[in-house]
């Protein structure tokens, strides 16, 4: 129900720039939270950042926080990751999650953990290499 589109290659010199989006084919995102994740070969699922429906962000990676930065297209169903300045350390696989928010309040934050997302893609791969 999810699925994740780079803009652009998968690989990216360091330095560089990428954009995922997120889309959804029988969700409607606006009352969702989106967060984004990623994996490193050998490591575990990591949180990168959410976006609340309202569009605040919370970052759960604090290298990302100067760096990556989430965004909401509700015309177009779709969330985006725009990630800048990358790094060999930020290779992975990429996967965006969906968690519905019930009410007003809710919408204003993003869930704490990763088990609270009902909706996952099936991830993109993303190197950072010379």
């Amino acid at each position: 129900q999810l699925r994740v589109v780079k803009s652009g290659g998968g690989l990216v010199q360091p330095g560089g720039s990428l954009r995922l989006s997120c889309a959804a084919s029988t969700l409607t995102l606006d009352a969702f939270a989106i967060g984004w994740f990623r994996q490193a070969p050998g490591k575990e699922r990591e949180g990168v950042l959410c976006i609340s429906p309202s569009g605040i962000q919370t970052y759960y990676l604090d290298s990302g926080q100067d760096r990556f930065t989430s965004s909401r297209d509700n015309a177009k169903n779709t969330v985006y990751l725009d990630m800048n300045s990358l790094r060999p350390e930020d290779t992975g696989v990429y996967y965006c999650a969906a968690d519905y928010r019930r009410n007003l309040v809710s919408r204003q934050t993003c869930p704490a953990y990763q088990n609270e997302y009902d909706y996952w893609d099936q991830g993109t791969q993303v190197t950072v290499s010379t």
